[in-house]
């Protein structure tokens, strides 16, 4: 593995930001650094990269593994038969998410990165401010997401059962906000012991949060769903009376996000990138439902090819922003042109950092996939052979290398529009990760099946 530097800043050094950028007079004396140009940023090899990010990579595959075998046993469940609505809301769900951990953990990584988290009380600060956001976003965008499924059936199916429609909300928003502190938490845990282990957050925290996000977050939907349909059972009204108290508790939290001077934009701005990754999402959740009653099997290893890419691409992302915090004002690229970010050539076979983590990252995902493929395989029984595992890498390889493409000039298009990367270029990249995935997944077992050989794969 070649030893040339990668430019994003290393964990343990701190870098500038203008004064300009910030509130200078609420900065403590002798702590508001000047930017640097990116040839003078701190670097990293990409042996470390490549280690650094491997492991979470792996961990965040096994998670996904483990919430795809559990969606296909769910499917047969009594919660998916009598609510067949949860498999519209599962991807928007996971996405949803997947975005609001993935974005707390960029931020996070921004700010230990920068210094702003050295102190306990600025770590103090920051969980707390975070957590209460997250909390925000998760009750009132996951109730977004839950009646946009409901939209969804309605439209298909033209009629709408209530007792359905309060089952869902309250079971995605009770599972939103649980998941949310819990992962949260922990992902605080992850910058703080990074930090102290002169490892670069930036490598490892998006992959960790969606290891424990997407299995964590089915499963307690399940589970909260389980109860519920039992509860209304014995009470109709318990479902709608527990929607309506979780909703009722997001502007306390919002309340509380919106005390610290950081957050505070974020609340404002925010909002836009979460809903809109949300509908592709549920777009490709809408696929899901009709494939999967052809293909029962595609259930197990939907979570698997889209989480692959979205975890690759948050990692680019996260480091790319966090370059630009460290190198210009937001809203400058420090002259340089926006269009020559639309190269294909300069996002996978230039000299430049951010290409070099494309490359590397590019490779990753193909043995990545094929040893999550094997193990799908071997824990789900589903007899598999060249035919099927050849063009499911394929399908996998065109969406990391869009995903990767997309990113580079994503980034700094927000970047130059003065919206902030770290809150919303991931959901936007991982939500069009979920609609190429199950998209290119689908075509898979159609291009498959068209084959004429029903032993390929298990229909």
């Amino acid at each position: 593995m070649s030893d040339c530097p990668l430019t994003v800043l290393a964990a343990g050094s701190v870098l500038p930001f203008s004064r300009t950028a910030i509130d200078a007079e609420n900065m403590p004396m002798g702590r508001v650094p000047l930017y640097k140009p990116l040839a003078r940023l701190s670097t990293e090899s990409t042996k470390s990269f490549f280690l650094q990010t491997m492991f979470p990579f792996l961990a965040a595959g096994f998670g996904m593994i483990c919430a795809g075998v559990l969606l296909d046993k769910a499917a047969g469940w009594t919660l998916f038969k009598s609510t067949p609505e949860f498999f519209v809301l599962v991807p928007a769900l996971l996405g949803l998410k997947g975005n609001l951990e993935m974005t707390l953990a960029s931020r996070l990584s921004t700010m230990s990165n920068m210094g702003k988290m050295d102190t306990r009380s600025e770590q103090f600060k920051a969980f707390y401010a975070n957590i209460a956001f997250n909390q925000a976003y998760a009750i009132i965008v996951s109730f977004v997401a839950s009646l946009f499924s409901v939209v969804e059936t309605l439209i298909s199916q033209k009629q709408i059962d209530l007792a359905k429609v309060t089952l869902i909300c309250a079971s995605s928003t009770a599972t939103a906000t649980t998941a949310s502190l819990i992962i949260g938490s922990i992902m605080f845990s992850v910058i703080y012991f990074s930090r102290k282990c002169k490892v670069n957050p930036d490598n490892i925290a998006t992959p960790i949060a969606a290891s424990l996000g997407d299995l964590n977050t089915l499963a307690l939907l399940i589970l909260i769903g389980t109860l519920l349909l039992n509860a209304q059972k014995l009470w109709v009204w318990s479902s709608a009376v527990l929607a309506a108290f979780l909703l009722f508790l997001a502007p306390f939290w919002i309340l509380i996000a919106a005390r610290d001077d950081s957050i505070r934009p974020i609340l404002m701005t925010a909002w836009w990138p979460i809903l809109v990754a949300m509908l592709i999402s549920s777009g490709g959740g809408f696929i899901l439902k009709f494939a999967v009653v052809k293909f029962p099997n595609i259930a197990v290893f939907q979570p698997v090819i889209n989480g692959v890419g979205g975890n690759l691409v948050a990692v680019q992302a996260s480091r790319i922003s966090t370059s630009l915090y460290q190198s210009s004002k937001m809203g400058s690229l420090n002259g340089d042109s926006f269009w020559r970010y639309f190269s294909l050539p300069r996002a996978f076979l230039s000299s430049e950092g951010d290409s070099k983590a494309s490359r590397i990252l590019l490779c990753m995902s193909i043995p990545g996939h094929l040893l999550f493929a094997l193990i799908i395989v071997f824990i789900s029984a589903i007899p598999l052979n060249f035919v099927f595992l050849s063009s499911y890498l394929v399908a996998a390889l065109i969406q990391v290398l869009a995903l990767l493409y997309i990113c580079q000039f994503l980034v700094r298009l927000l970047w130059r529009y003065n919206i902030d990367p770290d809150s919303s270029a991931i959901p936007l990249l991982t939500a069009l990760g979920d609609l190429l995935g199950i998209a290119l997944l689908t075509g898979t077992f159609y291009f498959v099946l068209a084959l004429g050989s029903d032993k390929i794969v298990p229909f």
